[in-house]
C-alpha cells in the first residue's frame, strides 16, 4: 500500500520530478507562469504564523494538564 501525502508535498515532489530529481534546479526553476511555483519548496508561502495569546496558551496548558490527569487515573 502506498503512503498517501499532503498535496505540498506531492506538489514538491511533482517539481522534483519535472526537473530530474534535482532540489537546486526546483530552487532555480524558472517558469514563473507555472500555478505550483510558489509552493515548489513543499511550504504555502501565503499561509500566515498562527498567533497565540497569553491567555490561550493557558488554556491550553491546563486542558493538556487535565487530559494527562484523566488519562493517568483511567489506567
Amino acid at each position: 500500500m502506498t503512503e498517501k501525502k499532503s498535496p505540498l508535498k506531492q506538489i514538491r515532489l511533482y517539481c522534483l520530478s519535472c526537473v530530474c530529481g534535482s532540489p537546486n534546479e526546483v530552487k532555480l526553476c524558472s517558469i514563473t507562469d507555472c500555478p505550483l511555483y510558489d509552493f515548489r519548496f513543499g511550504t504555502n508561502p501565503y499561509r500566515t504564523k498562527r498567533v497565540v495569546s497569553e491567555e490561550q496558551k493557558e488554556a491550553f496548558r491546563s486542558r493538556m494538564e487535565n487530559y494527562r490527569n484523566n488519562k493517568a487515573n483511567s489506567e
